[in-house]
């Protein structure tokens, strides 16, 4: 992952975010016992899950599931469709007027890659979405990417690189497929 670090067990920093994902857990799984048609108290349990209020715009359709909730920052008018994946141990920003599909994954941590390493903690890396962004249902967006302002990630897509403002990417992994017009 680009910009990744690296969090190693038995660091005060790896037990922080270990500490997280409890908390993280329980408030999703108060949110997603929420209905729809209630967005005031999705609201507000997605403020306690990331300790941000939200705009009045904001519009979530449980289940949604997330690892830490702490590093999650949305913008303005942002809507997080059902089933969506938010691991945000590496930090996640939303833009304003972004729109996430059923089941989208954006995934800031992992694991090394090398087996000698990877039971020895987690790689994290930010995730930054720009505004009036779209993001195709299933799509998944990897640590370290940020994707540019007006774009669009086609359904299904696995996202690894950056994205050009007002660009459409489709494909595993994604590629651009053509520049948008503002």
């Amino acid at each position: 992952m680009k910009d990744e670090r690296r969090l190693r067990r038995g660091t005060p920093e790896l037990r922080a975010a270990a500490e997280g994902v409890g908390r993280a857990f329980a408030a999703c799984e108060a949110l997603n016992r929420l209905p729809y048609a209630d967005q005031d108290a999705i609201r507000t349990a997605w403020t306690a899950l990331t300790g941000q209020a939200v705009d009045e715009r904001f519009r979530l359709v449980p289940p949604v599931h997330c690892d830490h909730g702490l590093a999650l920052r949305v913008g303005a008018e942002v809507f997080v469709n059902h089933g969506c994946t938010l691991n945000d141990m590496g930090g996640i920003e939303i833009g304003d007027r972004t729109m996430l599909g059923p089941n989208v994954s954006l995934i800031t941590s992992g694991h090394p890659v090398s087996p000698a390493e990877r039971r020895d903690g987690l790689v994290v890396a930010q995730i930054r979405i720009g505004a009036d962004v779209w993001i195709g249902a299933g799509a998944t967006v990897l640590g370290g990417v940020t994707v540019g302002d007006g774009s669009v990630v086609a359904a299904g897509a696995v996202v690894t690189r950056d994205v050009p403002p007002a660009t459409l990417v489709a494909g595993v992994p994604a590629r651009v497929v053509r520049t948008l017009a503002s």
